[in-house]
């Protein structure tokens, strides 16, 4: 198939972090996505942030590379960059040098304005100053980074493509194009309406390690298993919770008080007790198909061998190399 964004030329300015990864992904729906890149990128199948793109080496510092770059622009509907507030203009290639249906798309962390705009960073300082980062870990230790899932790629890329389309469907509307300014400290509390909603209603502490969702409930966290494993627990709904606690032996009536924060260290500790009896993968067997939602905790290389992922194509080989299948799918209409 040739993908759902076929139409579509993407030119980005090549970088590091999440303008790369949102170009991949649009280039894996089919976008013609051409990299402008300082000097000539090494045939590399380990950078899978490079799989499906072009490559187009120019001097941005000379003149004729700049009006080569400013020729790519005008031929393309998107362009991408990531680079600190200013760059492009400075190399004569910002918004207001490139032509009206130029879809002009900016990553960065504190975004294209503010007292911040200018300071590096990387995805646990923008995390941290978005109240996110405080909520990861447990009680009385540091905050726990998320590898940089949430920041760089979460409140990032994702934004940065969600503008992108966005203002492409506008352009088809207009003829005009407009610049997207996808800030990882905008796209990260927008994804959070869930704990902003709780905190407003009191529904959720800003003390680590207390809450439904932060490890403190024993039914929303993972545990170690007799041979060294982890298992991921996530019962959150009353009938889910029952099916956990018929699968690990308990009493039905612990279902009566799933949600009172006064049970839950012992629950905690009977649960530890019960994971810690057999081996990861003889609990991930004694819950498959049920729906107390007990998952086994896999590394990298394990995840692309389970039966789900595999019959998915979720993970896949390319070179060699492991990396993800194309996200999302698409299929016509029945």
């Amino acid at each position: 198939m040739a993908g759902p964004l076929a139409s579509l030329k993407v030119l980005e300015f090549s970088g590091l972090g999440p303008a790369p990864l949102a170009g991949q992904l649009l280039a894996d729906l089919g976008a013609q996505v051409t990299t402008v890149d300082r000097k000539p990128p090494p045939d590399d199948p380990t950078d899978v942030n490079r799989r499906g793109k072009l490559s187009r080496v120019l001097d941005l510092k000379a003149p004729e590379g700049l009006a080569e770059a400013r020729q790519l622009i005008a031929t393309h509907d998107v362009l991408i960059e990531g680079f600190r507030p200013g760059v492009m203009e400075r190399l004569g290639l910002g918004p207001a040098d490139v032509p009206e249906k130029t879809i002009y798309a900016r990553m960065t962390g504190w975004g294209q304005e503010g007292p911040w705009a200018h300071v590096a960073g990387h995805d646990i300082n923008y995390l941290g100053l978005t109240g996110a980062l405080h909520a990861m870990g447990r009680a009385g230790e540091p905050p726990v980074p998320p590898l940089n899932l949430v920041a760089d790629y979460g409140g990032g890329t994702m934004f940065l493509i969600f503008g992108i389309l966005a203002a492409v469907i506008e352009r088809g509307v207009t003829g005009k194009g407009q610049v997207v300014d996808a800030a990882m400290v905008d796209g990260v509390p927008a994804m959070m309406g869930l704990i902003h909603g709780m905190l407003a209603q009191g529904a959720w502490s800003e003390s680590r390690g207390a809450n439904w969702l932060d490890g403190a409930a024993p039914f929303y966290r993972c545990y170690s298993c007799a041979d060294g494993g982890f298992v991921a627990v996530g019962a959150l709904e009353p009938q889910f919770y029952a099916l956990l606690l018929k699968g690990l032996d308990l009493p039905e009536s612990y279902g009566e008080s799933q949600n009172d924060r006064a049970t839950w260290p012992a629950r905690t500790e009977e649960f530890a007790a019960r994971f810690a009896s057999r081996s990861r993968d003889a609990w991930a067997a004694h819950f498959a198909g049920t729906d107390a939602c007990v998952t086994p905790v896999l590394t990298f290389t394990e995840a692309a061998a389970h039966p789900h992922m595999a019959a998915r194509g979720s993970l896949e080989r390319r070179a060699g190399v492991l990396q993800s299948g194309v996200a999302p799918r698409f299929a016509p209409l029945k």
